[in-house]
């Protein structure tokens, strides 16, 4: 014989199932990563002990002022993000969620993806130095540049690695730095022919610039709306589309001479 439920135990029962879905929903593994302000490195200085840019062929100038290229932090490419991971990240300004696709290859292994970031950062330090050197009309086959970042892969840190080496080179192009002392941050990809590229995560980068002790923060233009949404107090967005921009701005904030762009 059946017993009849009370209202209560009945909807208690349905509830069952909805329970169960919801609580498979909130830990259930999602197709996001979770990203927050990484570290930063002065490429005009030593990272772990050894000079990011070492250049033999041509007298180098000595520096004051830095300029840091940044990085976010995220979620391994095998780490389970749950919902409720997602939900905690969303509402906190030093972190976001981003599709695990527009961090990692979605196509490749764990190794794959450190190989893969190992080659983007090699071409970008390859690009960044042919950038340079065709800004300051050099001869790549008597001026040798190397570049050494420990830990960090892809082809973000582009930019700052063109400026610095130019930096080292010719400074402001006339006797003074092209940092004028200041600590300058920033992110960009950049192309053999000197053209800035958007990278992703710069909300995050101006944090960890701003953290890092930065006043300026050079950003890719297509990015600058990005930039602003949580801009930290203290910090100058600049607005850059190539090395000759990026250049001419920062002669221009140092002199104190000449319209400096801004988002």
């Amino acid at each position: 014989m059946l017993s009849r439920l009370s209202r209560p135990q009945a909807l208690a029962v349905c509830a069952l199932p909805v329970v169960g879905l919801l609580a498979t929903a909130v830990f259930a593994p999602l197709p996001f990563s979770l990203t927050q302000p990484g570290l930063t490195a002065n490429v005009l200085g030593e990272n772990k002990g050894e000079p990011v840019i070492t250049i033999s062929g041509a007298a180098t100038r000595k520096t004051s002022g830095q300029l840091r290229m940044t990085t976010i932090e995220a979620t391994g490419p095998d780490v389970s993000v749950s919902l409720a991971d997602v939900l905690d990240s969303w509402f906190r300004t030093d972190s976001a969620v981003m599709p695990r696709d527009s961090v990692y290859p979605s196509d490749k292994s764990t190794d794959e993806i450190e190989e893969y970031n190992t080659e983007q950062m090699r071409e970008s330090q390859d690009d960044a130095t042919e950038a340079a050197l065709n800004y300051l009309d050099l001869d790549a086959r008597k001026v040798k540049v190397d570049l050494e970042l420990a830990d960090v892969g892809g082809p973000s840190a582009g930019l700052l690695f063109s400026l610095g080496i130019v930096e080292k080179l010719d400074g402001d192009g006339s006797g003074g730095e092209l940092t004028g002392g200041r600590n300058i941050a920033g992110t960009g990809t950049i192309d053999a022919d000197g053209k800035v590229g958007a990278v992703g995560g710069v909300a995050l980068k101006t944090q960890a610039a701003r953290r890092d002790g930065a006043t300026v923060f050079l950003v890719p233009k297509a990015e600058c709306s990005d930039a602003k949404s949580d801009l930290p107090k203290g910090l100058r967005l600049i607005p850059v589309t190539t090395l000759q921009g990026a250049v001419d701005s920062l002669v221009a904030l140092e002199k104190g001479t000449g319209k400096v762009a801004s988002c």
